[in-house]
């Protein structure tokens, strides 16, 4: 056997195993979900994570002894490459596999030259995504809802019961019948539903997932399921839009645990309910951090090729610390990490990089976006503006190289475009910034209940979502908010105070004083009046205070993907959140 097929051979064991950990990790889900073993779900999320890297280092190992001097020669890999590619011909994750093999060559490469000689960087994965109907469960309306609902529920097959599945029915029935297309809907002899045979676990939640069909038309249905946590569950609420959909599978809230022993066919599922989500979205989304970085890169240089306008300054005020550029026709920006930042600005490269990474694992509670993080990711240089080159050279100039006719950015992040919150509110008319307001609030707070304190709050740090969600993505300054100490302000002692231009009062580097929060709203009185009405409570060192007592004393918040409205009234808690 030649060493390119050994070579090969290596790379597709350690996606095989790796894929097989992964897996065995997802399918404790359900059970971790039954016990309500809510900081057991984290910490599988977290390693889940770990696994992909750690199987690259072992295979880089390997494929280390069985190339010896010739590890780094790419004629080597160029080999391997084709004998890769024939083995995982009919490997049913081969564009998994794939990807899989960049992240090899990346690694032993420093991520140099990853080009379709040396890795399937552009070319389309060589399997066609497989067909999904093995993978759904279909249900024929036939007599009553109830008894169509009912047998949906019971096949999920929990080994709890439900808390009261006769009220949960009643629930989902009058959702049902309240849709706009009812009437035709549930008279039709033809109507069916479609269920994903895998339920969606993430937090604290696990999602039944699935389509109605009726005549020439269909829906979305999920059915978010909670634990009691006294050993039964039920049924928070029904959704059938496309949108409440889509919000659930937003690039701020991504990693469900889902068994899924061919991805494609959940991907090409989820595609025919939201044809709007980009396949690496969806990817992402599944918890294939990698793959689906692979399917942006694609989508991004398929992009510019079909493109024509130019890389511009991000609008909005500028970072401190990021640099942050955009192409107004692809929904995405790129940020990059200054050389130099300005005072106060106290931290280095590597603790901004740190925050990154806290974000990748942590519990986002939907209110921060994800991120791809590239090196070395080449652009075309005549694609950007002159105003835009010389801001890279002023204050990326070590980040980036010209090669030719392409600019190379060394280190970048690539986060989904938002309108900052600063700019959305001067065109807000009343309704809007009330709803924003309330958003803005309610992302504060469930940023806090996940144990994230954002630290610098000001309006422009938060994006605007196209579902008018608000979202937090300035990530230099935010820390665990069990390692915040929150205080009131120590009353005036003297006028001398007063006029003092340093503060009466020792502050501690943890020291966070809530008072100050309105300052975040200077210029937009208008915004400041409708926050305080909304959210009062912010401005208070006792409502910090309670949020890390809970934290600390073990409580997981429950953070819901839609609105407080939409949930069954029997399960409404004025502090959730």
């Amino acid at each position: 056997m030649s060493t390119a097929r050994r070579f090969a051979r290596v790379i597709l064991n350690g996606f095989d195993s790796m894929f097989a950990e992964w897996q065995n990790l997802t399918l404790g889900a359900q059970a971790r979900f039954e016990r309500a073993e809510w900081h057991a779900i984290h910490a599988a999320m977290a390693e889940r994570l770990t696994i992909y890297r750690g199987k690259v280092l072992g295979v880089a190992v390997v494929t280390g002894t069985i190339a010896g001097e010739r590890l780094h020669d790419r004629r080597l890999w160029r080999r391997a490459k084709t004998e890769f590619a024939e083995l995982v011909l009919t490997h049913s994750n081969a564009e998994i596999a794939q990807t899989f093999f960049n992240s090899c060559y990346c690694y032993v490469f420093g991520h140099q030259k990853v080009d379709g000689l040396n890795a399937f960087a552009l070319e389309q994965p060589l399997s066609t995504p497989a067909s999904y109907e093995c993978v759904v469960r279909s249900y024929r309306y036939g007599d009553t809802l109830r008894n169509l609902f009912r047998d949906i529920l019971l096949d999920a097959d929990f080994s709890i019961p439900f808390e009261d599945l006769h009220r949960d029915l009643n629930f989902i029935v009058e959702a049902a019948q309240q849709l706009a297309d009812a009437a035709d809907m549930w008279t039709l002899d033809g109507t069916r539903i479609e269920i994903l045979d895998s339920i969606f676990y993430r937090n604290k939640a696990g999602y039944i997932i699935g389509k109605i069909y009726w005549g020439e038309h269909s829906c979305p249905l999920v059915l978010p399921l909670l634990n009691n946590e006294r050993g039964a569950i039920y049924v928070d609420t029904a959704l059938f839009s496309t949108d409440d959909l889509s919000i659930l599978f937003s690039f701020t809230r991504t990693y469900f645990m889902v068994d899924i022993p061919v991805p494609s066919q959940y991907v090409r599922f989820l595609k025919s309910v939201m044809p709007n989500k980009e396949s690496f979205e969806l990817y992402t989304a599944l918890g294939f951090v990698k793959h689906a970085k692979s399917e942006f890169y694609r989508t991004a240089v398929a992009h510019t090729h079909a493109s024509d306008d130019q890389y511009v300054i991000a609008p909005g005020v500028r970072g401190m610390v990021m640099h942050v550029f955009t192409l107004p026709s692809f929904d995405y920006v790129y940020k990059i990490i200054k050389d130099h930042f300005a005072p106060p600005k106290d931290i280095t490269r590597e603790e901004v990089k740190a925050k990154y990474d806290f974000v990748k694992r942590s519990e986002r509670a939907g209110r921060m976006a994800d991120m791809h993080e590239f090196r070395n990711l080449a652009f075309p240089l005549l694609r950007f503006s002159k105003e835009l080159l010389e801001e890279l050279h002023r204050e990326c100039a070590s980040q980036i190289q010209i090669r030719g006719r392409a600019l190379i950015l060394k280190h970048v992040y690539v986060e989904r475009r938002m309108t900052p919150l600063n700019l959305y509110l001067q065109q807000a008319d009343a309704t809007q910034t009330q709803s924003a307001m309330d958003e803005y609030g309610n992302a504060i707070k469930q940023l806090a209940a996940a144990n994230i304190f954002p630290g610098d709050m000001l309006l422009k740090n938060f994006g605007v979502t196209r579902h008018g969600r608000v979202v937090f993505y300035d990530y230099d300054e935010l820390r665990p908010l069990v390692d915040c100490n929150f205080r009131r302000i120590p009353a005036v002692r003297s006028e001398a105070d007063e006029l003092a231009e340093k503060p009466w009062y020792s502050v501690g580097a943890c020291d966070v004083f809530p008072e100050e929060f309105r300052h975040f709203f200077s210029g937009n009185q208008n915004a400041k009046q409708t926050f305080d009405a909304l959210h009062p409570d912010i401005y208070e060192p006792n409502f910090w205070l309670e949020i890390q007592r809970q934290i600390n004393a073990g409580v997981v918040h429950d953070v819901f993907p839609y609105r407080k409205q939409q949930r069954f009234a029997q399960h409404i808690n004025d502090s959730d959140f």
